[in-house]
């Protein structure tokens, strides 16, 4: 029997050896895909290559596209920190149906417009 248990145990350990490897690599592709939720066009096609072009002089040394702040989600945003004042950023995601790490980069940008404010982990529309 002893020899039973040996066996099995080495066997184990000899699969777990095996299969951490694996289990690295998929939550490391969790992570990935957690992060890329909320991000870039919601349709199931693949993004099409993107073109690139020389830098231009000038300008205001922002970024093109559309200004920050916005867009559909920055302003969902607004309009939940109106509604709940103090809201932080998990419930704000959970209300919203998307990933927090979105709105880790949202909502600061917001207050550096100065929609919002921070206070400990809540936020407050500007102004309350």
């Amino acid at each position: 029997m002893a020899d039973f248990l040996e066996e099995k145990k080495r066997e184990i350990a000899s699969r777990l050896k095996e299969l951490r490897p694996l289990v690295e690599e998929f939550h490391k592709l969790e992570a990935a895909q957690q992060a890329l939720e909320g991000v870039g066009a919601s349709s199931a096609a693949p993004a099409a290559p993107r073109r690139t072009r020389g830098r231009t002089s000038g300008g205001s040394g922002r970024g093109r596209g559309r200004p920050r702040g916005s867009g559909n989600r920055a302003q969902q945003a607004l309009e939940i920190v109106g509604e709940s004042p103090g809201i932080t950023i998990p419930e704000m995601a959970s209300r919203m149906g998307i990933q927090v790490n979105y709105l880790y980069r949202v909502l600061p940008s917001l207050e550096q417009d100065g929609k919002v404010r921070k206070e400990g982990r809540g936020w407050f529309p500007k102004g309350s």
